[in-house]
């Protein structure tokens, strides 16, 4: 089932969802890597384990990804492809793009804000991908690329409103049911199909938003789409960088423990409800310092910084801090390995 996404292949059409702080670093995505599918590093506080990083959060960002860089093209041993994800909404957006574009991760995905000016930076031939929630979105950035820089995405990733972590929806839409993912993604399906025809160039498109199975496997690939991006489901494996008390705590939950949180990135997000979510209703969390994260984010107001809040569940501290899960927890029940959970996605031995 090779995909072909320009110049490069890939021998599962599976993504491993980037997620931050400590979960996606070089273990986890060089192991997916090494069976064909596309393993995911993110960027989001890469470096909270170095001595400098809450003085000079940049370069400790920068050494770090370095490092998980490495760890999982040796991992890998040139299987499938290493991929980094970045929220636009970073305040050192700009330099840790440049970073990424320089080294040889094999694709940059973008997401949390609209990733207009992205091909500018691609001075390195790196495949380019949004993150989007819909077809609306995912249009702007299309005209843009092409008005701006006369090229389109390499691939596309639709996150439906099941996802953990970051939401592209408001709250309304959360409970809107016209915003399915099946809807979501026949829809862009049939508007991907039009570049195809006018520009005769096809972009494959991923599915993500608690999709976790070869059932969703089929399914999508049914309805026009190439395969699907997983996230929580690759948290819970023995493999991913996650603290395991992390782990085992969304092993340990049901949906009736999620949450909707304001996320000082500025839009919703799924959460495990624990101490910290307790503890916010009673009022802010003011931070008790500051490495200027997030554009959105004004320190004298944020109810907390997330940052910090990451950062105590990356150390271990699950209850006071900020956990991301996807809507599906109630199905897994176990820490298996990343061999198991691709066997299981694409349906028999690999």
């Amino acid at each position: 089932m090779d995909i072909k996404i320009k110049d490069r292949t890939l021998e599962l059409p599976i993504i491993q969802g980037g997620m931050g702080v400590g979960v996606s670093l070089g273990r986890l995505a060089g192991t997916v890597a090494s069976f064909g599918a596309m393993g995911t590093i993110s960027m989001v506080d890469i470096g909270f384990k170095e001595e400098d990083f809450w003085k000079k959060p940049l370069e400790a960002n920068i050494r770090a990804y370095r490092k998980e860089l490495a760890k999982a093209k040796e991992i890998s041993k040139g299987k499938g492809l290493i991929a980094v994800n970045m929220m636009s909404v970073a305040t050192d957006y700009d330099a840790l793009i440049e970073e990424i574009m320089d080294s040889e991760a094999d694709a940059v995905i973008v997401g949390a804000g609209l990733p207009l000016k992205l091909p500018e930076k691609n001075i390195n031939g790196k495949l380019l991908a949004p993150i989007v929630s819909g077809k609306r979105a995912l249009d702007l950035i299309c005209r843009t690329w092409l008005r701006r820089f006369e090229t389109l995405p390499d691939f596309v990733i639709l996150e439906g409103r099941g996802a953990g972590g970051h939401l592209g929806f408001s709250l309304q839409e959360l409970d809107d049911p016209v915003h399915n993912l099946e809807d979501l993604t026949v829809e862009v399906v049939e508007y991907l199909k039009e570049y195809e025809v006018s520009h005769g160039v096809k972009i494959p498109l991923f599915v993500a938003g608690s999709v976790m199975d070869n059932e969703d496997l089929n399914l999508y690939r049914s309805l026009g789409a190439t395969g699907l991006q997983i996230g929580t489901r690759f948290l819970t494996t023995t493999e991913a960088d996650a603290h395991e008390n992390m782990k085992q705590l969304i092993v340990d939950s049901s949906s009736e423990d999620l949450v909707i949180i304001k996320s000082p990135v500025g839009i919703y997000g799924r959460a495990i409800n624990n101490k910290l979510i307790k503890d916010l209703e009673d009022g802010r969390i003011a931070p008790s310092r500051c490495i200027n994260c997030l554009k959105p984010c004004n320190p004298k107001t944020t109810d907390f910084c997330i940052s910090e809040k990451l950062i105590q569940t990356a150390n271990g501290d699950v209850g006071n801090g900020l956990v991301f899960c996807g809507s599906r927890v109630d199905e897994i029940k176990s820490i298996i390995s990343v061999k198991e959970v691709l066997e299981n996605v694409m349906g028999g031995n690999l």
